[in-house]
């Protein structure tokens, strides 16, 4: 692999590979001697492998700021700064999109060795680039077809409400025929997979304000996007003022790949976000979510009364003004994630009618009663009260029902026969089955 590295760095061929790894040298961009980026020996298209031992603390590559894509760097930065009053949307990437519509189909742009590493950006094949109907079945109980659903309606909206009106008021940068809703989708799928956000600066001096300043907007980084991700990554993306270097955090040996890490990212999300998946059980950061109304509707099961009825209503209530009727609890490989919101929705559900009015009047403020951190850990969950055990088993078994039944789990041997989706779909919904499989088996009387 080295040697095949050394001739594309000189043998000046004209492949996406070798014009951008010329185009990094013009743009001031260092890589190590001791990685080299390809396509062969890595575990999805483009990575970084190590040429030679790599110890920690090595620097993989350097990037000037001038050289990463964002608003403010694009041709179009004055007129975006000019405008941005009127491009302000839910997602706040709106932007950045109009940058990379504009260099991504102009001749002219820098960046266009870099964008070129991509001549069909649907080939990183998120879910919302598959039919409705392959989504809603291979991933029916993961979540993400609501997620999409969620996503692709908001891009829309988007697009027709905020960038259409702005492009037609600039005929010279922008055409709606060429950048279409589309290409715009797209794009919105690449800054999900390869963008970056710059941390925000810590201001000890003022917290309150710190946490209310809007997250950084999203930016390209070049080289950085080709390392790919997983859980236990040996490197890890760091920020100067007058540039950003990619810097080993462990040693990794000759020949093996280099990996960044994405954050702490289940396989639902990556899915989601990126268009692929670990392999169970490697993904130490898998969740499975319990949604609340599956909660509820195990409490209101049986009750025969009307006033009993009107109780859990009331309980029910409250529960979604506290928490959105959409929630749900999140349980990762050793216990529930939400353990406080968990911790409260147990408790209002079972409180007699004299609890729950003593509650709803103190507005839950006064509770003398707060759970361990370890109370809703696998370790805790066998000593809860029953009636709590209960709950969440039989909230655990329902949320189990709404997973389709369409891949086969388990079966190693069949996995060479599938698509790479029916893959990362096995992949999702097994990690999380397994991790609801384990709740339940902990919860039962």
């Amino acid at each position: 692999m080295a040697t095949e590295a050394k001739r594309l760095k000189v043998d000046g061929g004209s492949s996406p590979l070798e014009n951008f790894l010329q185009w990094c040298i013009s743009v001031g961009l260092v890589l190590s001697d001791k990685v080299y980026v390809s396509k062969e020996g890595t575990v999805a298209e483009y990575g970084m492998l190590a040429k030679d031992n790599i110890e920690e603390g090595d620097v993989l590559f350097s990037i000037p700021r001038s050289a990463l894509l964002h608003q403010g760097t694009t041709r179009v930065s004055a007129l975006l700064e000019k405008e941005k009053s009127c491009l302000e949307s839910s997602s706040g990437w709106v932007p950045l999109l109009l940058a990379l519509l504009h260099e991504c189909t102009s001749s002219q742009s820098l960046w266009r060795p870099y964008l070129s590493l991509w001549t069909d950006f649907k080939t990183l094949d998120h879910p919302m680039f598959w039919p409705k109907e392959e989504r809603g079945r291979l991933l029916r109980g993961t979540g993400i077809p609501e997620a999409v659903d969620t996503d692709l309606a908001n891009i829309r909206r988007e697009y027709t409400d905020v960038v259409l009106p702005f492009i037609a008021h600039h005929p010279d940068l922008w055409n709606p025929d060429t950048h279409t809703l589309e290409l715009y989708t797209q794009l919105v799928a690449f800054v999900m997979a390869y963008s970056f956000q710059e941390p925000q600066e810590e201001d000890d001096d003022d917290e309150e304000e710190e946490d209310e300043k809007a997250p950084n907007p999203p930016m390209m980084v070049p080289m950085a996007d080709m390392l790919n991700h997983v859980s236990n990554h040996n490197a890890n993306l760091e920020f100067t003022p007058d540039s950003l270097r990619m810097v080993c955090v462990r040693p990794v040996r000759r020949g093996e790949e280099v990996f960044n890490t994405y954050g702490q990212m289940a396989n639902w999300q990556l899915l989601h976000m990126y268009g692929f998946t670990e392999p169970y059980p490697s993904n130490g950061n898998d969740t499975a979510d319990v949604p609340i109304a599956d909660l509820y509707k195990v409490a209101a099961q049986g009750i025969q009364s009307d006033v009993d009825r009107q109780l859990m209503e009331e309980k029910w209530e409250m529960l979604r003004q506290m928490m959105q009727e959409k929630a749900a609890f999140v349980f990762g490989k050793h216990g529930c994630l939400t353990d406080t919101e968990l911790h409260t929705a147990l408790k209002v559900l079972c409180m007699s009618k004299d609890e729950f009015s003593d509650y709803r009047e103190n507005e839950g403020w006064e509770d003398d009663e707060e759970e361990d951190e370890e109370t809703f850990s696998n370790e805790g969950l066998p000593g809860l009260k029953d009636s709590w055990k209960w709950l969440i088993c039989e909230a655990v078994r329902l949320t189990l029902e709404s997973y389709g039944e369409e891949v086969a789990e388990g079966d190693k041997a069949a996995l060479g026969g599938l698509s790479s989706r029916q893959r990362n779909a096995l992949q999702v919904q097994y990690g999380q089955k397994s991790i609801l499989h384990k709740v339940m088996e902990l919860t039962k009387s």
